[in-house]
């Protein structure tokens, strides 16, 4: 059957996640998660920042603390659905793994708060976002993101997704 102008063609349903749409900044992890010095319960990750009208790039250190990765974690049941991801890797290869996907976790989460403050807007200098900063929105961002945080942490230890990647 051919289609032509002005046919009314029904499709079925289907979930469609739309590309988003594209971000006037240019962001890449510089460094991260380590302890922030002096405060040994709390991470940071610094980002490097370039708005498209910008003629430079900034920093951006983001701050999280441990009691709210901790209650991040739980919000969004990483710990079971890890368990779930590594059930296939060798019992002498899933410690690293899991290690690794906890910094993975702390990155996924700053990322989380670093796009709250550049849709609030940032001034084009280096600066500091206090782990105290936007707890509240954080946790309900981490929430609404937990698909966006768990393809991270899949991609970046590079493995295949299974059908417990939804969390």
């Amino acid at each position: 059957m051919a289609i032509r102008a002005g046919d009314h063609v029904t499709l079925p349903i289907m979930a469609f996640e739309h590309a988003p749409a594209p971000s006037q900044f240019r962001v890449t992890l510089f460094v991260g998660p380590q302890v922030v010095n002096g405060r040994p319960f709390t991470y940071s990750c610094v980002f490097n920042v370039k708005k498209r009208s910008w003629k430079g790039g900034i920093q951006v250190d983001v701050a999280i603390a441990q009691s709210q990765i901790d209650r991040f974690r739980t919000d969004v049941d990483f710990s079971g659905w890890l368990a779930r991801i590594l059930t296939d890797l060798p019992d002498e290869d899933r410690p690293s793994y899991q290690e690794r996907a906890q910094e993975l976790f702390i990155q996924a989460v700053c990322w989380c708060k670093l796009d709250l403050a550049l849709q609030s807007g940032v001034p084009q200098e280096n600066q500091s976002l206090a782990d105290d900063t936007w707890t509240a929105e954080v946790r309900d961002t981490v929430s609404s993101r937990a698909n966006f945080i768990m393809s991270y942490v899949v991609s970046e230890l590079d493995l295949a997704p299974r059908d417990a990647a939804a969390p």
